[in-house]
């Protein structure tokens, strides 16, 4: 296929992928050629006669698989984010295909042997700090891949990986279908009462979409408390939609859980840990098992008698109307009740004051021009992989290109819930890449004519993405192994969390926070109630975090061997144990439907969120308290942290941008656990 897209580098601004030219059928053919293509180089490096260099054998491996990088990361970009019952089945079949691909590299014995070469005289080779990291990192990742195993236990290796891969691209493909057939349809707007008016038109929309002309329907989240609950009135309703959210895949994913927990814990036996949990976190900042157990036991019991305190609250304002309990479907609709009495702050009617197109501009896109210089400029010339896709090129202060930024902001059948970023070009100083990276959200898409309007969890997520695109953007490296948010798990949603802050800032609220109609800004005392309200609430969002937290924890310090009978009485004990069994609060995602852990690389890692956020509350006060400017505090973040990637152990970018190691109180301060 000559005419294959992937077969060329391409001459788009920046190597953006020719997206107007990329076929389904282009796919396959690529991804075979890639993948034989990588494995003549490697052959290549290892038949060298010459003995190993770095360059012949660590820089020659982080110059291969050109080709099979990128049509893997349109695949899976596009997979997620635009995918068709092609694409899922191609899905499928290259997941245990490209697992064994990356098996025949990190099992090769004789790579290995140049690579532990190379390791063992690294003091004598003269290499700067970066190289000798690379170096490390590459030796580090073949054991941990199984390098030094027995020919028998690297072969039960390889299967356990191809049969992971299949499990984690069906788990991915039954969430999205389960999330789909779940969508709740209303029949009468009436029975939406509570909804802004443009939520009822987003709904009747997505009515439209689906070919329910005349009907309401209420997609999924990919979380379990689906947002609409804070406003609906009619109470069974809250049910039917609370029931729906957390059914999602029980029949298919629940065994599909337990499997995938038992050859995890298989797999890091046979590398020599007690569990999966153990094997990952050996790699992590947390270091052990007992360090993410000390850190998350010391939230719980404050985090429930928090939420207890809350519940009491939203009972007295529940018997108001006749109930004398708060289920769980009614937890977020009282929640809001209390948020209107005490402090005078409708969420409903926010949402005018948070048009898209100003938030993005006046709000993400001007909070990084303040703190580090950048400006953007749509390119309207330039194509994404849906129509729905934009396209804009970032600036630095210099007027020079960093690279392209692709927005892609509304849901749509064809795109799995939540939101995220992707990489579609890797930024190398070595083979001369400059980043293109894209952000995925599920904003409602408004009626014809009508403005986007957000929600206030919704700007957070706008910032808190964008805070992965700038990690991104900003990479400085040289080696591609490091760039962007090539970073330990537990750190990568840092730079995320702390984008999170610029949302509040007032200069910036002043700006993107006005009446969609009017332009009237959003009234200065009711910043003020929204700044007292954001501490009420975080009770019920510990618990529900945590619940998830521990629930990933449970599945993944079983030790090989151990028989779970039923997914869902599992999920019963671990959070029972764990002292987190609190009825009204659903953990934010059950087991059926925790795609992070079950086919997103969160695996034994979902603590991450709240790892990182003890970083990101100590890094917020930093930005305020530091006496800087705001320009030149962002520039050292930048300089320091961003830039860096994986390049440089990332609790050693904490220290040179604080000047000292994390502290947790401010943590503790922020979520009211103090």
């Amino acid at each position: 296929m000559s005419d294959n897209p992937f077969f060329a580098t391409s001459t788009l601004v920046h190597e953006l992928p020719p997206f107007a030219e990329i076929r389904e059928e282009h796919y396959l053919p690529a991804f075979e050629q890639g993948m034989a293509v990588q494995l003549a180089e490697i052959a290549g490096i290892v038949a060298d006669p010459e003995p190993p260099t770095f360059d012949n054998t660590l820089v020659a491996l982080e110059r291969s698989g050109a080709l099979l990088r990128r049509v893997r990361l349109a695949f899976d970009n596009q997979e997620s984010s635009d995918t068709t019952p092609v694409l899922q089945e191609l899905d499928a079949l290259l997941s245990p295909r490209l697992a064994k691909h990356a098996d025949a590299i990190h099992l090769d014995a004789g790579l290995f042997a140049r690579i532990d070469a190379l390791y063992r005289q690294r003091a004598e080779l003269g290499l700067d700090d970066e190289s000798l990291r690379l170096l490390e990192r590459y030796r580090t990742a073949f054991v941990r891949a199984g390098a030094e195993l027995s020919a028998e236990d690297q072969q039960r290796l390889r299967d356990i990986n191809a049969e992971l891969a299949a499990d984690e691209a069906s788990f991915r493909q039954n969430v999205m279908a389960a999330t789909r057939d779940g969508a709740i349809v209303v029949e009468r707007a009436e029975q939406l009462a509570g909804l802004s008016p443009d939520a009822v038109a987003a709904a009747a929309e997505n009515g439209r979409a689906l070919d329910l002309d005349g009907s309401y329907v209420l997609s999924l989240k990919n979380f379990s408390n689906q947002t609409e609950l804070a406003a609906l009135a009619d109470r069974s309703l809250r049910e039917r939609l609370l029931a729906a959210s957390l059914g999602r895949a029980a029949g298919s994913n629940g065994p599909l859980a337990v499997r995938m927990s038992a050859l995890r814990a298989e797999r890091a036996a046979l590398l020599g840990f007690p569990s999966h949990a153990a094997y990952v976190v050996a790699d992590e900042t947390a270091g052990t098992v007992e360090a993410v157990d000390a850190m998350l036991g010391r939230l719980i019991a404050p985090a429930v008698a928090n939420a207890e305190r809350e519940k009491a609250e939203l009972l007295a304002a529940a018997r108001q109307d006749g109930l004398t309990e708060i289920a769980a479907h009614d937890w977020a609709y009282y929640a809001e009740q209390v948020r209107r009495a005490s402090y005078q702050v409708d969420a409903e009617a926010l949402r005018p004051y948070f048009e898209l197109e100003r938030v993005l501009h006046d709000g993400v896109f001007r909070a990084a021009e303040l703190a580090y210089g950048v400006t953007f400029a749509e390119r309207k010339d330039l194509v994404g992989y849906h129509p729905d896709v934009r396209v804009f090129e970032v600036f630095d202060e210099d007027g020079s290109s960093i690279g392209l930024f692709l927005g892609d902001f509304h849901a749509r059948a064809s795109k799995r819930g939540g939101a995220w970023m992707n990489e579609l070009v890797p930024q190398s100083d070595l083979l001369g890449k400059r980043p293109v990276v894209v952000n995925n959200l599920n904003i409602a898409r408004p009626a014809p004519g009508e403005s986007a309007l957000l929600t206030w969890d919704e700007v957070r997520t706008l910032f808190h993405e964008f805070g992965h695109a700038l990690h991104g953007l900003f990479s400085d490296v040289r080696y591609p192994l490091f760039a962007g948010t090539e970073v330990p798990r537990d750190f990568v949603e840092f730079p995320s969390q702390v984008n999170e802050m610029w949302m509040v800032r007032p200069e910036l609220l002043a700006g993107y926070a006005r009446h969609h109609a009017t332009g009237e800004p959003l009234p200065a005392e009711l910043v003020e109630r929204m700044a007292a309200a954001e501490g009420f609430g975080q009770g019920f969002k510990t618990v529900e975090y945590l619940a998830a937290a521990l629930l990933d924890w449970a599945w993944h310090t079983l030790p090989a061997g151990h028989e779970v009978a039923d997914a869902e009485e599992f999920e019963a004990q671990a959070l029972r144990r764990a002292g987190l069994a609190v009825p009204e609060i659903p953990p934010r995602y059950r087991t059926a439907y925790f795609s992070h852990i079950f086919s997103g690389g969160y695996s034994a890692g979902y603590y991450a969120y709240i790892w990182s956020e003890v970083l990101d509350a100590d890094t917020a006060q930093w930005f305020r308290d530091n006496g800087r400017p705001v320009r030149e505090s962002g520039e050292v973040f930048r300089r320091e942290l961003l830039a860096r990637g994986g390049s440089r152990p990332a609790l050693d970018c904490f220290r040179a941008v604080v000047g000292r190691d994390p502290e947790i109180g401010p943590l503790l301060a922020r979520r009211g656990l103090g």
